[in-house]
């Protein structure tokens, strides 16, 4: 079996414009100010937690929020300069660990430097084929005595016309620097939905060829995985599907939500077999689930199944705290704050979760199956979801109890009959089956089990 390096990954997610306090605007003026050199104090947390692959959120020199980029060849000045981002890379590649960075090429800001030379100079800009839809016949909402097409009907989001040959190899250059001067390992495309799949396939084939091992990986909210996680495309997207689940079936006290999607994506005829989708729980772009669930102890079982269903699990910075955070109709601020490590730590809601999180890391280190092994249901009610992961050096049963009380339950055990269920999670835990079951395994109150099957 081909193995790649992002099974055994488990990724910390920062938003950095947030995460170190930059300011909300850019004036392009003010001198570089590392900020981002905050996070080398932040790396020992992430790797504590058992993370080995970091994912950065958009860095380079943009107007406000980092996907409305300026130049896609200098980091922001509010963050620092190409040198700070330079030596934080060597930092975590020296320990071991990988960088992701946002591919942001469906979009520009206004600021782009290209931009600017349209609204300089209209019709004569030799960058007017940069971008899609541009017609000097009507003005923008923006003011401008032009129009274009804006994501998603965001004029501050300029959509850059990638069927030109010229946009597509200014993109590939910078991917290229990034890679030769901050070695990163992968990327995040954003709004990968709108990014045509013909510019994806060139990336794909140009980062490949550079690092054979580059992991690339779509931000997908709905639609066919498939279209975009393939061979000839990506390597992964994002597991929007299971994200609601995740949480909803806890609020709901209904697992059978979430073990539909997972039997869909991953059981024996799913959709997404052997297919590494890249999980979450929360992101920079919606709510932290702290404040999605309504029993901050069910945070307990959601990371327990984050870590141990099929996929790369990912870690959301100040999540593993228990810290909550809503977006507004007008702003996602309260989802990327500013945060001093010790203080963080110091005021946590959940102070136990982080080590919770890194027990449950650490077992994913140390298993094939739950690296890359399949899938199957053995048991579901409303509170209770137990389901099996087996590769071909072994077996494990992964039981989740969603209730605030300890529950007895018969557990069946595939592929054999008598032996014994080692609970790797609890250690010190074990359980004798016979007849290819197990009776009355006790499972703690909103937590998880984790067994190797041993025997016969």
């Amino acid at each position: 079996m081909t193995t790649h390096w992002t099974q055994d990954a488990v990724f910390y997610h920062i938003y950095p414009l947030g995460l170190c306090g930059a300011p909300a605007q850019n004036d392009f003026n003010a001198p570089a100010t590392p900020r981002l050199a905050q996070l080398h104090g932040w790396l020992d947390h992430i790797q504590g937690l058992g993370a080995n692959a970091l994912y950065l959120g958009p860095l380079f020199e943009s107007t406000r929020h980092g996907y409305d980029t300026a130049d896609y060849y200098w980091v922001d000045r509010r963050l620092g300069s190409n040198e700070t981002l330079a030596a934080l890379a060597e930092d975590l590649h020296r320990r071991g660990m990988r960088l992701i960075l946002d591919g942001v090429f469906n979009h520009v800001g206004r600021d782009f430097w290209a931009f600017r030379d349209v609204k300089q100079n209209l019709q004569n800009s030799p960058y007017c084929s940069w971008f899609t839809g541009l017609d000097f016949s009507r003005r923008s909402l923006m003011g401008d005595p032009f129009t274009y097409e804006g994501w998603a009907g965001y004029y501050d989001l300029v959509r850059l016309n990638l069927d030109n040959p010229a946009v597509r190899e200014h993109l590939l250059n910078a991917v290229q620097q990034w890679i030769e001067t901050y070695h990163i390992d992968g990327l995040r495309l954003d709004a990968a939905d709108c990014v045509s799949l013909d510019f994806q396939r060139e990336l794909a084939a140009f980062t490949r060829r550079l690092k054979p091992d580059f992991w690339l990986t779509g931000e997908i909210i709905h639609g066919d995985y498939r279209r975009w996680a393939n061979p000839e495309i990506l390597d992964s997207v994002t597991n929007y599907e299971c994200y609601k689940g995740l949480y909803s079936s806890l609020n709901d006290h209904n697992y059978f939500e979430i073990a539909y999607a997972l039997n869909r994506q991953f059981g024996p005829q799913g959709l997404y077999r052997g297919l590494p989708l890249y999980n979450f729980v929360d992101n920079h772009d919606v709510d932290r689930v702290a404040s999605s669930l309504e029993e901050s102890a069910h945070l307990y079982p959601l990371y327990a199944l984050l870590f141990t269903m099929p996929g790369v699990p990912s870690i959301y910075y100040g999540s593993e705290w228990g810290l909550t955070g809503k977006r507004t109709p007008h702003s996602d601020a309260a989802l990327r704050p500013a945060l001093s490590l010790e203080e963080a730590a110091r005021s946590a809601p959940q102070p136990e979760l982080p080590a919770a999180i890194a027990r449950l890391a650490r077992l994913r280190h140390s298993s094939s199956a739950l690296q890359h092994g399949d899938y199957w249901q053995l048991h579901i009610s409303h509170e209770q979801l137990v389901f099996a992961r087996r590769s071909a050096e072994e077996i494990l049963v992964v039981a989740l109890n969603a209730s605030d009380s300890p529950v007895a339950i018969d557990l069946p055990v595939p592929d054999r009959s008598q032996g014994c269920l080692v609970d790797i999670l609890n250690p010190g835990d074990v359980f004798p089956f016979e007849n290819g079951k197990a009776l009355a395994v006790n499972l703690p109150p909103r937590w998880a089990r984790v067994l190797t099957v041993t025997g016969a």
